[in-house]
C-alpha cells in the first residue's frame, strides 16, 4: 500500500524531465554502474544526459561540498553533524556488500572459508602464507599452497575500504586499535595498492595467489572467485543479494528509515557481514535551481522506474518505506532563500 501511494503522489514526474541540462554526479565506484544503468535507460526515455565519474567516495564527497557537482556518491552515509555543517542532505539508492575476492591457482570460487580474525591478519601482513595453520585450520578439507598471500587494496579514498575497516573494527579489537575504520588505510609497505574498483578487479586477475575486497557487482561482471565469511552467528555465508536483505533486514533501515545506521557486522544467520548502503549527496540549498530540479527528477524516476534495473546489476533495491523517506528527504532542498523547489507537481 505504501508503494501504491508513493507512485500515485509522484507519477505526474516522470512526465517532466530534465530537458537538455547535463545532470553531473561522481564519487562511489560500487554505485557506478547503478548509476550509468539508471542514466542509460533515463536518456532513452526522456533525451537527458547524465554524466557520472566513478573517482571515489572521498573524492565524490569533496566535490559535492565544493559545488562542482549536482551530486555526490558515497557509500557511507555522512554524519547528521556533517551534513548540516556543508548544508547538505543525503539519501540511499540500493543495497550491495564488499566481497573478500582471491586467485588461488587449484581452489575454486567458495570454497575458501575466512573470518574476521583471519582477514585482519592476513591484510595487516601478520600472516603471509596461504597454508599457514590458522588459515588450514578453518578449510581442513582444502590443500591451501605454501605460497606468499599477495595483498592487493584501494589506495584512493574509497567507500568499500571503509566498510570493509568498519566490520574488522566492529569484529575484530586488533584491528580496530591498529588501523580502525577509514576510507583510507595506512596499508603495509608490502600490500599492493590500485585506485579504483575496476583497476583492483583487474589487478587481481593478473596476481596469482592474491587477496582483495571489492563491491559486489564487479564480482559478477568480472567472474571474480569470492570466499566465504563467518558472520555474528557463526555462519559461513556468501555474498548475494539474499545475505544483503537479510542484514537489511536486521538494521533499522527497514524498522524505521533510519538509513544512517552502518549495516556492516548485522546479526541474521543468513546476512553479509560487509553489507553497505550507497548514497546520493546534493546541496540542501540549491546554488542551481534548474539543475537541483533536473537531477531530482532524475532520482525520482529512477525510484519509480528503476527497481529491475537494480537486480539487473546486482544491487538490492530500497523497501517501500524508506523509499518514502526518500521522497521526503528530496523535498526538503530549496533555492537560496529557502524556498522549496516546485518540481514534484
Amino acid at each position: 500500500m505504501i508503494r501504491k501511494a508513493l507512485l500515485f503522489s509522484l507519477i505526474s514526474l516522470t512526465s517532466a524531465c530534465a530537458g537538455a541540462n547535463e545532470i553531473r554526479g561522481a564519487g562511489s565506484s560500487a554505485a557506478a554502474p547503478l548509476y550509468q544503468t539508471w542514466a542509460d535507460a533515463y536518456a532513452k526515455t526522456t533525451a537527458s544526459k547524465i554524466d557520472y565519474q566513478a573517482i571515489g567516495s572521498s573524492a565524490g564527497v569533496r566535490k559535492i561540498k565544493n559545488n562542482e557537482l549536482d551530486f555526490g556518491a558515497s557509500d557511507v552515509a555522512l554524519p547528521s553533524a556533517e551534513l548540516k555543517k556543508a548544508k547538505l542532505i543525503q539519501f540511499p539508492s540500493a543495497v550491495s556488500g564488499v566481497a573478500i575476492i582471491y586467485h588461488v591457482p587449484g581452489l575454486r570460487s567458495g570454497e575458501l572459508k575466512l573470518n574476521s580474525a583471519l582477514l585482519s591478519q592476513i591484510f595487516s601482513k601478520k600472516i603471509q602464507l596461504w597454508n599457514d595453520q590458522a588459515i588450514q585450520s578453518l578449510n581442513p578439507g582444502l590443500r591451501l599452497p605454501a605460497h606468499a598471500i599477495e595483498v592487493i587494496a584501494r589506495q584512493d579514498g574509497s567507500g568499500s575500504t571503509y566498510n570493509f575497516s568498519d566490520y574488522l573494527s566492529k569484529s575484530n579489537p586488533e584491528w580496530q586499535n591498529q588501523y580502525g575504520k577509514n576510507f583510507t588505510i595506512q596499508w603495509n609497505d608490502s600490500v599492493q595498492q590500485v585506485k579504483g574498483s575496476s583497476l583492483l578487479a583487474a589487478r587481481l586477475k593478473k596476481t596469482p595467489y592474491g587477496i582483495s575486497y571489492v563491491d559486489y557487482n564487479y564480482v559478477v561482471q568480472e567472474k571474480l572467485d569470492v570466499a566465504q565469511l563467518q558472520n555474528r552467528e557463526g555462519k559461513f555465508v556468501l555474498p548475494n543479494a539474499e545475505s544483503f536483505s537479510s542484514a537489511l533486514s536486521n538494521s533499522s533501515w527497514k524498522a524505521s528509515g533510519n538509513f544512517e545506521e552502518a549495516l556492516t557486522d548485522k546479526p541474521g544467520a543468513k546476512s553479509w557481514p560487509i553489507t553497505m548502503g550507497t548514497f546520493v549527496i546534493m546541496p540542501q540549498a540549491a546554488v542551481n535551481t534548474e539543475q537541483a530540479k533536473a537531477t531530482l527528477k532524475y532520482f525520482n524516476w529512477a525510484f519509480l522506474n528503476g527497481d529491475r534495473l537494480v537486480n539487473s546489476v546486482d544491487f538490492v533495491r530500497l523497501p517501500d518505506a524508506l523509499q518514502a523517506r526518500v521522497f521526503r528527504e528530496m523535498t526538503t532542498v530549496t533555492d537560496q532563500k529557502g524556498t522549496p523547489l516546485n518540481w514534484s507537481i
